[in-house]
């Protein structure tokens, strides 16, 4: 009865804040100084290790959360699903060739435990050594209701945010850390699922052994589970197939056809240009397995801001998704440091202007 209780008391702390001059100060110059983390550090993909990341400061005692995140090696791989695989959707065509670079990515989807530090604001203010950075980056308005509508809080993946809202995680969790993290893209997310694999699910093409690695709509009594329960996939992550589908950062739109040569595509990505559609992962705990492939596609809908009372409506909630979260990954090879913002911040104009009102202390 009282799972959504500590979500609940932060969003009535944080919707009797006052607006003022402004609720965010300036980023400092430069980039915000690394956490010490083990095994983190890399130069070359034979050096990349699994490594547990560290956000300090992130609770009223000033305690830290982690994050595990593993390895993926670079390779080439198809991309997409042969005509005869079924239950294939008609955009997992044409499948193409794909080379991508070694990354790091979380081993399981971003919980309630990290997510709602960024959305309630519950560290501003601390003493770490990248604090001034994180704390100058905008976080979600308040919701009109606890989030995670009954289903669990600790050790729960964090659901129904925007893409917007989670790339933004993103760029608070870098300026955490100093270390740049962003939202996979979609070749990236299918390659790290499929793990080698090129079977429909990362572990073959028996349908019935589906329970073992995910929660689905046959096993998951009608609500998300608790991350990493089940089997990972050869590369230790967990929960690709099913629990909650995942964003990346692409828009939801036709492969491109590969070239004549049949050419080799070099960690594409398809930038989106408008709200909507933009691509979603995975499956989730209320879809059948055939939604759950490693190839299978979605795109976003503005049908998911339904129950979204606000006018305008959020830039921040999908209220009516409860089946949607995020991953994060954090690539060997860093774009430069005056690249990095496309990854994180607002791609419309519409969206700019009501965050930059909202960093003022305004509200529309």
């Amino acid at each position: 009865m009282l799972k959504g209780l500590p979500i609940l008391v932060a969003l009535l702390v944080a919707a009797v804040q006052e607006p003022g001059a402004g609720r965010y100060p300036d980023m400092p110059p430069g980039r915000p100084p690394a956490v010490d983390v083990p095994d983190a550090v890399a130069a070359t993909e034979a050096e990349m290790r699994p490594y547990r990341e560290r956000i300090v400061g992130v609770g009223a005692d000033g305690g830290e959360t982690h994050l595990d995140m593993a390895p993926v090696p670079g390779g080439e791989f198809l991309q997409g699903s042969p005509d005869s695989e079924t239950g294939r959707g008609e955009l997992e065509s044409p499948r193409r060739r794909v080379q991508v670079g070694p990354f790091w990515m979380a081993t399981h989807e971003t919980t309630w435990d990290l997510y709602r530090v960024f959305m309630f604001d519950t560290d501003r203010g601390g003493d770490e050594p990248a604090a001034a950075w994180a704390d100058a980056v905008s976080r979600p308005t308040p919701p009109y209701r606890p989030m995670d509508f009954g289903m669990g809080v600790e050790g729960f993946p964090a659901i129904s945010m925007t893409q917007f809202a989670a790339r933004h995680f993103t760029k608070w969790l870098s300026m955490k850390t100093g270390r740049f993290y962003r939202l996979p893209t979609e070749a990236e997310w299918e390659y790290a699922c499929r793990a080698g694999a090129t079977t429909p699910w990362s572990f073959g093409d028996d349908a019935t052994a589906v329970g073992r690695f995910a929660w689905h709509a046959g096993n998951s009594d009608r609500r998300y589970r608790p991350v990493a329960q089940l089997e990972p996939n050869a590369w230790g992550l967990f929960d690709l197939h099913g629990n909650v589908a995942e964003w990346t950062l692409d828009a939801y739109e036709d492969y491109a056809a590969p070239g004549d040569d049949g050419g080799l595509l070099d960690d594409p990505i398809a930038w989106p240009e408008q709200e909507y559609s933009r691509s979603v992962r995975g499956g989730s705990w209320q879809d059948e397995p055939t939604s759950l492939r490693c190839a299978a596609r979605r795109g976003s809908q503005l049908s998911w801001k339904r129950m979204d009372p606000q006018i305008p409506q959020s830039v921040w909630y999908h209220t009516n998704a409860r089946f949607l979260g995020f991953r994060v990954v954090r690539p060997l090879k860093e774009p430069p440091v005056e690249e990095q913002a496309k990854y994180w911040e607002p791609d419309l104009d519409s969206v700019r202007r009501i965050v930059d009102r909202q960093r003022r202390g305004e509200r529309d």
